[in-house]
């Protein structure tokens, strides 16, 4: 069942408990400007959006997934943009927005923060700012949603200086950040999706030839383009900043990779070195130890100490050949 929530110039905030389809439009032509609410639409809501006079496409994105859109309906507007999501700071859902002459109509699937900022925005408005109509109310819809991500970009860039301050520090080895670099560029490519979505609805707004708002409100408009343009940077730099830190700790892994490499291998070389100089004294002692009576102390061809004498030298010989080749450097 729809949830509803109506409030207006004149009668202020209406009960939820007492707020019907059937007194909306009552409320509505009472007022010169009003709000309607709705949260998780049916099809009781289908048929007064039609009856109201809402045209067939912008109720048909009342009940699906909808992409960012303006557009101008006769008789109304039809704008969706994405707004944070007050289950999880990492989901963005679509807000539906209709705007007529006296009433400005907002659907949506899920419970949305900006949507709880709006509310007391409209209770605080002014005479002078209620006198521009429903324009007024989309204009602070709008900056509530932008709004919303303010603080939320807040944190994400105090938690890219403390992994930048992790990927930098030598003094201590920090777990699982990479993993944590990757979720904050998840956060900041869902917040550039809603901040985005504003950017651009806010563009084709104030695109000549639209008149999607009155000449009255367009200074309104044009200031919350420039703060768009502003988030959408920061979400921009604080993405690169993320993308730099994550490149910056991959390569601070390859290079001690490398360096644990390079003392493998020189370990390794001195190990065969070793064996290469091992391998023909082994055969050596072999021989000898196989044939011990035919090199029995002077009774024999050769005399141990003699044997001896051919091992060293020939170990001495290996040693020359290998320093020759510089492989005795690189030890």
């Amino acid at each position: 069942m729809a949830e509803l929530r109506f409030q207006s110039r004149e009668a202020g905030r209406i009960a939820k408990d007492e707020t019907s389809l059937e007194s909306v439009i009552e409320l509505a032509n009472a007022s010169s400007c009003a709000w309607l609410d709705i949260l998780n639409p049916d099809e009781e809501v289908r048929k007064f959006l039609l009856d109201y006079g809402i045209d067939e496409l912008a109720v048909e994105d009342c009940f699906g997934d909808a992409a960012n859109t303006v557009q101008g309906f006769d008789g109304h507007g039809h704008i969706v943009v994405k707004a944070r999501d007050a289950d999880n700071r990492l989901d963005t859902e679509p807000v539906v927005i209709l705007t007529t002459k006296q009433m400005m109509i907002t659907v949506r699937h899920t419970k949305i923060p900006a949507i709880k900022s709006f509310t007391n925005r409209f209770k605080r408005a002014d005479d002078e700012e209620l006198d521009l109509g429903t324009d007024y109310l989309l204009y602070e819809l709008l900056d509530a949603i932008a709004d919303d991500w303010s603080p939320i970009l807040n944190e994400y860039s105090d938690e890219l200086d403390d992994l930048e301050f992790r990927v930098f520090d030598p003094s201590k080895k920090y777990e699982n950040l990479l993993e944590s670099l990757h979720e904050l560029k998840k956060h900041l490519r869902e917040a550039s999706k809603s901040i985005e979505s504003l950017q651009s609805a806010l563009l084709k707004m104030l695109k000549p030839g639209e008149r999607m708002v009155a000449k009255d409100s367009m200074r309104l408009f044009e200031d919350l383009q420039q703060m768009t343009t502003t988030l959408v940077k920061r979400a921009a730099n604080y993405s690169a900043g993320a993308t730099s830190t994550r490149d910056t700790y991959l390569s601070h892994v390859n290079l001690q990779l490398a360096e644990s490499n390079a003392q493998l291998t020189e370990v390794m070389t001195t190990l065969t070195i070793i064996g290469a100089i091992m391998l023909p004294l082994t055969l050596i002692a072999g021989i000898f130890g196989m044939n011990i009576e035919a090199f029995n102390s002077g009774k024999g061809l050769l005399d141990l100490w003699e044997i001896v004498a051919i091992m060293l030298g020939f170990s001495v010989l290996m040693l020359s050949y290998f320093w020759r080749k510089g492989w005795m450097k690189r030890i």
